[in-house]
């Protein structure tokens, strides 16, 4: 009897509010595929430290915090917050927190949930780091200020405190900064993935030229 066919493995990458979580979930339905925002993760680990009022920047409170973590922690959390997307940025450059969360990853990849084919996973280094062996990378992009307007909006809809649009898109350049520049897995489009600028593209237009680049790659 023949090996059953490996999952198939769609990689999403990005920087913040380039579209790709709106675009991997849509990806991950049309193809009846599971789903992961990897970027929660690190984001749940951020919340934690902040909620038992550590420093995201402390490298063994960090992995600790990273090794217990489990979806259940955040369940009922705001995560889309600036103060945690902050500190998820700062316990991701932290190689112990990237370990401890790679074999999450990994493994949700390689045996995705509810017996499903495959599984769509977004975040910054999935087709170079966590799943270099994809079938399908693409890497989801944006004009930074652009970004910065969705984000704000975003969280001017979730929020009635003031926010301004000069915060948010501070907070976006210091993110793409620490993301790029960090010496461990940096956020970086894989050399054979798809790049998809949505500056100009609404998510309808994303998705069908997503779907086109699939096709592209995926066996008849």
């Amino acid at each position: 009897m023949s090996d059953p066919s490996p999952p198939l493995i769609i990689a999403v990458d990005g920087p913040a509010a380039s579209g790709k979580g709106t675009l991997s979930r849509r990806l991950a339905a049309y193809y009846g595929l599971a789903y992961l925002d990897t970027g929660m993760l690190y984001r749940g680990v951020g919340w934690v430290m902040l909620s038992r009022q550590l420093d995201p920047r402390r490298v063994d409170d960090a992995e600790a915090a990273a090794r217990a973590f489990s979806l259940d922690d955040i369940a009922d959390a705001d995560i889309r917050t600036p103060d945690v997307g902050r500190a998820a940025s700062q316990v991701a450059v932290q190689p112990p927190v990237r370990a401890a969360l790679l074999t999450y990853q990994r493994r949700f990849a390689a045996a995705p949930p509810n017996g499903l084919r495959g599984a769509v996973l977004d975040g910054r280094d999935i087709g170079t780091v966590v799943c270099p062996d994809a079938p399908v990378k693409l890497y989801v992009t944006a004009d930074t200020e652009v970004r910065a307007h969705r984000r704000w909006s975003e969280l001017m809809a979730r929020d009635a405190r003031s926010l301004s649009f000069e915060n948010v898109l501070e907070d976006i350049r210091r993110r793409d900064a620490r993301d790029a520049g960090r010496e461990e897995a940096p956020m970086r489009p894989a050399a054979d993935a798809v790049i998809i600028d949505t500056t100009t593209l609404d998510p309808d237009e994303v998705f069908a030229r997503a779907l086109r680049e699939i096709d592209r790659r995926l066996p008849s």
